[in-house]
């Protein structure tokens, strides 16, 4: 089985400077595109899933996914301020993939500001006409994730890894947890989890604050289960920590 993180036909990734490897982004980037790619992938069914006129489930199906997109704006923005300007700065042989990673962000920040207001109109109403509009809308922006999701690491990483510092790299992703409160973090902790293999899951925690894992352990796993439980009902809960 391919994995999902290579190159297709007709991509090239930016040129790699010489030195020492001096972060470890790519493998922190593909354990948090992983969650992206599964929440995006599940996310026009979910909408799908909900009987017209069930206000109740669209209103909790909504948040659910007002709260992904919100992850993921957050995610957009730290790489934004953190990522791309010193990318630009010191790997300038990679200008172009710079830019098509920036033009990547702004196509998919332009179809979250037009999912917004008819996931907030389908979460009150739950008309079938509006749910068919915002499943459309999700499955476009799966479809550009898709393809940004793997060529940001396949492309532009290796690169990152070369010219960031290690700390310069976390920087990235506390600006994602800085965004959001503990309670928040440890009942969506799970699903990040659960959709790394194991192994991943492990590096993954260790990058976590070590506030919100012991939150996590306290609270989040229980949050995750019942989540999971109610959005997908009948399905077998997959395994985190």
């Amino acid at each position: 089985m391919t994995d999902f993180f290579t190159m297709r036909s007709g991509e090239t990734a930016a040129p790699v400077p010489p030195g020492p490897v001096l972060c470890t982004g790519t493998g922190s980037m593909r354990r948090v595109h992983r969650f992206f790619l599964w929440a995006y992938d599940e996310a026009p069914d979910l909408v799908k899933s909900v009987e017209p006129g069930d206000t109740a489930r669209a209103a909790y199906v909504g948040e659910v996914l007002g709260n992904f997109d919100k992850v993921l704006h957050a995610h957009h923005e730290g790489e934004d301020l953190l990522m791309y300007p010193l990318l630009a700065k010191r790997a300038p042989a990679c200008a172009l993939h710079v830019e098509q990673m920036l033009e990547h962000h702004r196509q998919v920040t332009q179809r979250l500001e037009s999912i917004e207001p008819v996931r907030l109109r389908w979460m009150e109403t739950a008309d079938a006409s509006v749910r068919a509009d915002l499943a459309d809308r999700y499955e476009d922006l799966s479809t550009v994730l898709q393809v940004h999701l793997r060529r940001e690491v396949t492309e532009v990483m290796p690169v990152v890894d070369r010219v960031l510092t290690e700390k310069e790299g976390k920087a990235i992703g506390e600006h994602g947890v800085k965004t959001f409160d503990k309670k928040f973090l440890v009942g969506y902790l799970g699903m990040v989890l659960a959709t790394n293999p194991p192994g991943e899951r492990e590096e993954f925690f260790k990058e976590v604050p070590p506030p919100v894992r012991l939150a996590y352990r306290l609270v989040g796993r229980r949050l995750y289960r019942k989540q999971y439980a109610t959005l997908f009902p009948g399905r077998v809960i997959p395994d985190t920590l």
